[in-house]
């Protein structure tokens, strides 16, 4: 897979995030009211989950993941941890299973063009997966159950 380089890496970062934001809104349009967990449903398709971590007046913290199993402990991959700037209309990637957060990946600042990269992969894999996601038509109910619909 090549890897998509932009020139101004943080203007095309913003556009993501806006993307992002619009993205997650289209795929779970409650999703601004959920209060804990919603279960995504889509035809011969693995479950995904959103999950509130946190919900201030001006943000929001969740988890996407999908569920490859029927118990909720297991297989919940990519499990990416988005915050949303309900003002602004962003969303940006904090982690996900396999990346740790920015500021625990980079102690030092100064790192600024590390950092945008990082930041970066970690959105751009987002879009992406969205862009999956939308194509399978989920539809979201909130509950706390992992059922895989056959």
């Amino acid at each position: 897979m090549s890897f998509v380089n932009p020139v101004n890496k943080s203007y095309c970062l913003e556009q993501i995030c806006e993307s992002n934001y619009q993205k997650l809104l289209q795929l779970m349009p409650d999703l601004l009211t959920l209060k804990e967990t919603a279960i995504g449903l889509a035809h011969h398709n693995t479950t995904l989950h959103i999950t509130v971590i946190e919900s201030t007046p001006y943000t929001m913290t969740v988890e996407l993941s999908h569920c490859f199993n029927k118990n909720l402990d297991e297989f919940l991959e990519p499990a990416v941890k988005i915050r949303l700037y309900l003002d602004a209309q962003l969303a940006e990637v904090l982690s996900d299973h396999a990346r740790a957060s920015v500021a625990q990946v980079f102690k030092n600042p100064g790192l600024s063009k590390e950092i945008m990269n990082y930041k970066w992969r970690l959105n751009y894999f987002l879009q992406k997966w969205l862009d999956h996601c939308l194509k399978k038509d989920y539809q979201f109910s909130k509950t706390v159950d992992c059922v895989a619909l056959s």
